[in-house]
């Protein structure tokens, strides 16, 4: 296919060429893809600054979306790629395949690195979904730090930089930039911008902003850094966000105050427990939903206040695809059995069939996981209206799976709607997103890239 680039993308691709550390922070359904692999073919081939290339990225987007790009446009036809995934003698063939671009998951980054036996000798590295490199503890940073001194240019792919917040950013651009730009330890970084929040005693929780952080940061971070929102740039469609309220009856409200109060409940014989704040939190979120495990990892019904909500909201799209979003195993169990028990057919999107049948028009309901399938999917032709059944903590997975469907290519209006249970953990990790989100936002566009 002929690649006929828009004018943010060509920009994009030109800012990669000309800068040799870049931040990209592009929205959803941009085209990040074939934007990075148009600077690559150009860097390899073109200006010869660049002579072998390492693509890190989350599991299925290595596997499918970086070759499916690859050979899907005629000017990347010369670019041989070889994907590094598999067991571990498939990784070194892969590895030792003579290409020019070598595409990893990002779960072996360490292997690779520390065990592989194979000499790193990259000279091009690009993050694929820089914000999964956010945590400066985890064995994947402090791998590629070992190799960074030894690479000459390096892209920050992602959309969502600073999902959690901006101390998300000082491990990203540490990668980037070798900790230039906001120091090279996490010490410095949070004495310079924050100060401490949650406390108890000497002991610190969590650390909140200063006033003026947010702008100094960006600051820091703007010669190197452009983003790019999909609704300046594309025509994208209408989307509509709304929520479905349910409420819990006087019984099941004492059982969820009682857990919330005393850190303990009693549900149909079984003792359930909460050891800290997030576990309290995690059980709390179940019972909105309907369900608990038990300590002993048994199920406990509560109620089925969402599930009639969700067969009302089947019922009401007449036939028209539904994708609903589930977080707990126990809620996947229970849709499922409801809809067994309607007799209407459904489908877990966990497969490449299954995702193409729900493309196809296939599958009246599709249940998606956000852990398992927020990057990467395209599953705007299938249908417009996502279900959350049950809420994440995660922007990053909320907006990556709303994404899937909110993205260009989309036909018609995208309607996002939210099953909450009154007066529970539901409102407030939805509020939470919502500030997260204004977070986000400030970021983008303080470093928004001027087109055109």
């Amino acid at each position: 296919m002929k690649y006929s680039p828009h004018s943010y993308q060509t920009y994009a691709t030109e800012y990669i060429e000309e800068h040799q550390i870049s931040a990209v922070f592009l929205d959803m359904g941009l085209g990040k893809t074939s934007i990075t692999l148009t600077a690559i073919n150009d860097l390899l081939f073109d200006s010869f600054e660049v002579h072998k290339v390492l693509v890190v990225a989350p599991l299925r987007v290595a596997k499918t979306t970086w070759a499916d790009e690859i050979q899907k446009w005629d000017h990347l036809q010369n670019l041989r790629f070889s994907i590094v995934v598999g067991t571990e003698q498939e990784r070194l063939s892969a590895l030792k395949t003579p290409a020019d671009i070598y595409i990893i998951n990002r779960e072996n980054v360490q292997w690779l690195v520390e065990e592989s036996s194979i000499t790193f000798d990259f000279d091009m590295l690009v993050i694929d979904e820089l914000s999964s490199l956010k945590n400066h503890q985890t064995k994947r940073f402090k791998s590629l730090m070992k190799v960074r001194p030894k690479i000459k240019r390096v892209v920050g792919l992602t959309g969502t930089p600073s999902s959690n917040g901006l101390m998300d950013l000082f491990a990203e651009f540490k990668v980037l930039d070798m900790g230039e730009r906001l120091g090279r330890f996490i010490g410095q970084y949070r004495n310079a911008y924050f100060q401490p929040d949650k406390r108890n005693g000497q002991i610190i929780y969590s650390y909140k902003p200063l006033p003026y952080a947010e702008k100094a940061i960006y600051v820091k971070i703007s010669d190197i850094t452009i983003s790019m929102k999909a609704t300046e740039h594309l025509k994208m469609p209408e989307l509509v966000s709304t929520e479905y309220s349910v409420k819990l009856s006087d019984k099941e409200r004492e059982k969820y105050e009682d857990m919330k109060s005393e850190l303990v409940v009693e549900l149909g014989g079984n003792e359930i427990t909460a050891a800290n704040a997030a576990a309290l939190s995690n059980k709390l979120s179940q019972m909105a939903n309907g369900a608990v495990y038990t300590d002993e990892r048994e199920i406990v019904e509560i109620h089925e206040r969402k599930l009639d909500a969700l067969e009302d909201i089947i019922e009401s799209m007449n036939g028209k695809p539904l994708l609903v979003a589930y977080w707990f195993k126990h809620d996947l169990e229970r849709i499922c059995n409801r809809l067994q028990n309607l007799h209407i057919p459904f489908s877990r999107l966990d497969t490449e069939t299954s995702i193409r049948r729900w493309n196809n028009s296939e599958i009246p309901v599709a249940l998606i996981h956000p852990a398992s399938a927020g990057h990467g999917l395209n599953l705007q032709e299938g249908g417009s209206t996502l279900v959350w059944f049950g809420l994440t903590w995660s922007l990053e997975l909320y907006q990556q799976t709303n994404a899937r469907l909110y993205r260009q290519g989309q036909k018609n209006t995208v309607v996002i709607q939210h099953i909450i249970t009154e007066n529970t953990v539901d409102e407030r990790i939805l509020k939470a997103l919502q500030r997260k989100d204004k977070t986000q936002a400030a970021l983008i566009y303080a470093v928004k890239a001027e087109v055109g």
